[in-house]
């Protein structure tokens, strides 16, 4: 399992774990048009990509959760690799599963509704109702 870090200088990279892994976060979401790659973290990070934004989040929140690795599935698979790509595909459950926590990121529930504990329910709730995030998979 591959496992994505922010290394001593702050750089996007990952450990390959074969046998056992340590405590790690995990990010669900929904994939948009601009997301970071396998590739990407081969090659140099744009860090422009939308996609780079849930990264970010998903690090930076495992750090306050006093966690070193994350697992985001759309760089974390060589989507290339037919035999990885199967085998990501029949472990993803147990990933999930074995993940310290969770994250969700709903790239289309605007910030103001997440930021201000003090919105009425009836303001905030549908954001989080229609978000595609309910409909994936």
């Amino acid at each position: 399992m591959r496992l994505l870090h922010f290394d001593a200088s702050g750089k996007l990279t990952w450990t390959f774990f074969s046998n056992g892994t340590p405590p790690y976060a995990i990010l669900s979401h929904t994939w948009g048009d601009d997301e970071v790659t396998f590739e990407d973290l081969i090659n140099g990070i744009d860090e422009d990509k939308a996609g780079y934004k849930k990264i970010l989040f998903c690090g930076e929140q495992a750090a306050r959760d006093h966690l070193l690795y994350f697992w985001v599935d759309t760089c974390c698979i060589d989507k290339w690799n037919l035999d990885e790509l199967s085998k990501a595909v029949n472990s993803m459950f147990r990933w999930y599963q074995n993940a310290a926590i969770c994250y969700v990121f709903l790239s289309d529930v605007p910030p103001h509704s997440l930021e201000n504990d003090n919105l009425p329910r009836d303001i905030w709730e549908p954001y989080f109702r229609d978000s595609r995030w309910f409909t994936r998979g």
